[in-house]
Protein backbone atom coordinates (compact mmCIF):
# COMPACT_ATOMS: atom_id res chain seq x y z
CA UNK A 1 0.00 0.00 0.00
CA UNK A 2 1.89 3.39 -1.22
CA UNK A 3 0.84 6.74 0.97
CA UNK A 4 1.67 10.00 -0.06
CA UNK A 5 0.11 13.49 1.19
CA UNK A 6 -0.11 16.03 -0.84
CA UNK A 7 1.66 18.92 0.91
CA UNK A 8 -0.93 21.95 0.62
CA UNK A 9 -3.19 24.83 0.68
CA UNK A 10 -5.51 23.97 3.28
CA UNK A 11 -4.83 22.98 6.87
CA UNK A 12 -6.09 19.15 6.42
CA UNK A 13 -3.77 17.35 4.22
CA UNK A 14 -4.73 15.26 1.79
CA UNK A 15 -3.89 11.80 2.04
CA UNK A 16 -3.52 9.29 -0.85
CA UNK A 17 -3.32 5.36 -0.77
CA UNK A 18 -3.23 3.21 -3.28
CA UNK A 19 -5.29 0.27 -2.48
CA UNK A 20 -5.45 -2.75 -5.12
CA UNK A 21 -4.33 -0.68 -7.59
CA UNK A 22 -7.39 2.03 -7.17
CA UNK A 23 -6.24 5.71 -5.74
CA UNK A 24 -8.10 6.90 -3.00
CA UNK A 25 -8.11 9.88 -0.88
CA UNK A 26 -8.23 9.44 2.90
CA UNK A 27 -10.26 12.08 4.52
CA UNK A 28 -11.09 13.39 8.05
CA UNK A 29 -13.93 12.12 9.46
CA UNK A 30 -15.56 15.64 9.74
CA UNK A 31 -14.44 16.93 6.08
CA UNK A 32 -16.17 13.80 5.20
CA UNK A 33 -19.49 14.73 6.59
CA UNK A 34 -18.98 17.96 5.37
CA UNK A 35 -18.93 17.18 1.56
CA UNK A 36 -21.18 14.26 1.99
CA UNK A 37 -23.66 17.21 3.08
CA UNK A 38 -22.52 19.21 0.63
CA UNK A 39 -23.29 16.55 -2.13
CA UNK A 40 -26.93 16.24 -0.59
CA UNK A 41 -28.11 19.93 -1.21
CA UNK A 42 -28.54 18.99 -4.91
CA UNK A 43 -31.36 16.55 -3.69
CA UNK A 44 -34.94 17.39 -4.07
CA UNK A 45 -36.24 17.97 -0.51
CA UNK A 46 -38.46 15.45 0.71
CA UNK A 47 -41.94 17.15 1.25
CA UNK A 48 -43.50 18.19 4.26
CA UNK A 49 -46.16 16.18 6.16
CA UNK A 50 -49.80 18.41 6.33
CA UNK A 51 -51.38 19.11 9.39
CA UNK A 52 -52.47 14.96 10.12
CA UNK A 53 -49.09 13.93 9.65
CA UNK A 54 -49.87 12.75 5.78
CA UNK A 55 -47.15 13.34 3.18
CA UNK A 56 -48.49 14.46 -0.40
CA UNK A 57 -48.43 11.42 -2.55
CA UNK A 58 -47.10 12.28 -6.06
CA UNK A 59 -44.64 14.89 -4.29
CA UNK A 60 -42.76 12.31 -1.93
CA UNK A 61 -42.77 9.80 -5.00
CA UNK A 62 -40.90 12.60 -7.43
CA UNK A 63 -38.38 13.46 -4.68
CA UNK A 64 -37.89 9.76 -3.67
CA UNK A 65 -37.47 8.59 -7.10
CA UNK A 66 -35.02 11.85 -8.27
CA UNK A 67 -32.75 11.42 -4.98
CA UNK A 68 -32.57 7.53 -5.37
CA UNK A 69 -31.50 7.84 -8.96
CA UNK A 70 -28.66 10.74 -8.31
CA UNK A 71 -26.87 8.69 -5.95
CA UNK A 72 -26.73 5.55 -7.36
CA UNK A 73 -25.29 7.82 -10.42
CA UNK A 74 -22.55 9.37 -8.39
CA UNK A 75 -22.03 6.60 -6.64
CA UNK A 76 -21.49 5.43 -10.26
CA UNK A 77 -19.08 8.15 -11.17
CA UNK A 78 -21.78 9.07 -14.42
CA UNK A 79 -23.12 12.52 -15.19
CA UNK A 80 -26.58 13.42 -15.96
CA UNK A 81 -25.48 13.05 -19.84
CA UNK A 82 -23.78 10.25 -19.63
CA UNK A 83 -26.86 8.23 -17.38
CA UNK A 84 -29.10 9.63 -19.95
CA UNK A 85 -26.71 8.71 -23.19
CA UNK A 86 -26.67 4.85 -21.48
CA UNK A 87 -30.20 4.88 -20.92
CA UNK A 88 -31.21 5.76 -24.13
CA UNK A 89 -32.89 9.50 -22.89
CA UNK A 90 -32.68 12.63 -23.31
CA UNK A 91 -30.49 14.40 -21.12
CA UNK A 92 -33.39 17.18 -20.20
CA UNK A 93 -35.66 14.52 -19.13
CA UNK A 94 -33.14 13.47 -16.59
CA UNK A 95 -32.68 16.49 -15.25
CA UNK A 96 -36.30 17.56 -14.64
CA UNK A 97 -36.33 13.48 -13.45
CA UNK A 98 -33.54 14.17 -11.03
CA UNK A 99 -35.36 17.62 -9.84
CA UNK A 100 -38.73 15.96 -8.95
CA UNK A 101 -40.62 17.99 -11.61
CA UNK A 102 -41.29 15.22 -13.86
CA UNK A 103 -43.17 11.74 -12.99
CA UNK A 104 -41.19 8.94 -15.29
CA UNK A 105 -43.03 6.36 -17.28
CA UNK A 106 -42.20 2.79 -15.76
CA UNK A 107 -40.01 2.05 -18.88
CA UNK A 108 -38.06 4.98 -18.70
CA UNK A 109 -37.40 3.98 -14.61
CA UNK A 110 -36.58 0.60 -15.95
CA UNK A 111 -34.18 2.48 -18.64
CA UNK A 112 -31.94 3.84 -15.66
CA UNK A 113 -32.12 1.06 -13.63
CA UNK A 114 -30.19 -1.11 -16.52
CA UNK A 115 -27.93 2.05 -17.90
CA UNK A 116 -26.99 2.54 -13.58
CA UNK A 117 -26.84 -1.54 -13.41
CA UNK A 118 -24.04 -1.74 -16.09
CA UNK A 119 -22.58 1.30 -14.95
CA UNK A 120 -21.91 -0.82 -11.38
CA UNK A 121 -21.02 -3.75 -12.94
CA UNK A 122 -18.63 -1.94 -15.42
CA UNK A 123 -16.89 -0.45 -12.27
CA UNK A 124 -16.30 -3.69 -10.23
CA UNK A 125 -14.64 -5.29 -12.78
Amino acid sequence: MKTKSRPGAHANRTTYRTINGKRMVLLEEGEYRRLKQKADEGEPLLPEPDSEGNYPAREYMLASIARSIIRHRRRAGLTQVELARRAGIRPETLNRIEQGKHSPSVSTVEKIERALKGAETEERE
